[in-house]
């Protein structure tokens, strides 16, 4: 069964969990205050991600992110769903965070 959630949360600097009810195999974030977007894969494994983000300098950076990206719930959390992490230019205190989490498994 193909699953689809999606939803806004604001930015805290924090690392933030997000309850979905299932076990998500693709995330993808927006920061549309910050105008950056992260995309999660599980081949990618856990706090890391695609960010693509504005530089400031009117161009676009592009980098796959080692820690502070997305984590996903494994079977033994209280949870299912994912965790946004701390990365700077898309977890920002008081920047909107909208998120879409795909899964085509329970």
């Amino acid at each position: 069964m193909n699953r689809i959630y999606t939803g806004t949360v604001e930015g805290t600097g924090s690392e933030i969990e997000i309850t979905l009810g299932f076990i998500p195999n693709y995330v993808r974030l927006f920061n549309i205050d910050g105008v950056a977007i992260l995309e999660w894969t599980p081949d990618m494994g856990a706090g890391k991600g695609l960010k693509i983000a504005d530089s400031g300098t009117g161009a676009t950076d592009i980098e796959l992110i080692s820690s502070g990206g997305v984590t996903i719930s494994s079977s033994s959390d209280d949870f299912r769903g994912f965790k946004i992490g701390t990365d700077s230019d898309i977890n920002v205190e008081d920047e909107t965070i909208n998120y879409v989490a795909f899964a085509d498994r329970e």
